[in-house]
């Protein structure tokens, strides 16, 4: 069996990018993070020891955002490697990151890296 675990628009203030400016300003980013694992044990046994626990997931997102990076591909990396370090049981983990002040022309609401991987 499969379980999916979401992480939904977790709002963070951060410090990535390649111009010196947002390095020293950051801005707000956006994560999205999906997770698979078996989780059929935790429906019987109610216990945080046979599921993903969410607020350690939660705190790797959280230190890794706080290291300073220059690309977006690369902070989510060491999510999702951080992750799955921390989980073995995964299956399948996909992280998607948004700026959501590029400084680039034009209005948006932001601009977006994801990236994941099957560990099947």
């Amino acid at each position: 069996m499969t379980s999916k675990i979401y992480f939904e628009n977790l709002k963070i203030y951060a410090f990535h990018g390649v111009l010196p400016e947002e390095k020293m300003i950051g801005t707000y980013f956006i994560l999205n993070v999906e997770i698979h694992a078996d989780l059929w044990k935790a429906v019987g046994t109610d216990d945080l020891n046979d599921t993903i626990n969410y607020a350690e997931v939660n705190e790797i997102i959280h230190n890794e955002m706080q290291i300073p990076s220059e690309l977006m591909e690369h902070v989510c990396g060491r999510i999702l490697k951080n992750i799955k370090l921390k989980f073995p049981q995964i299956t399948f983990i996909k992280v998607k990151m948004s700026k959501t002040s590029p400084p680039m022309q034009g209005e948006m609401d932001g601009v977006s890296v994801e990236i994941e991987q099957d560990f099947l």
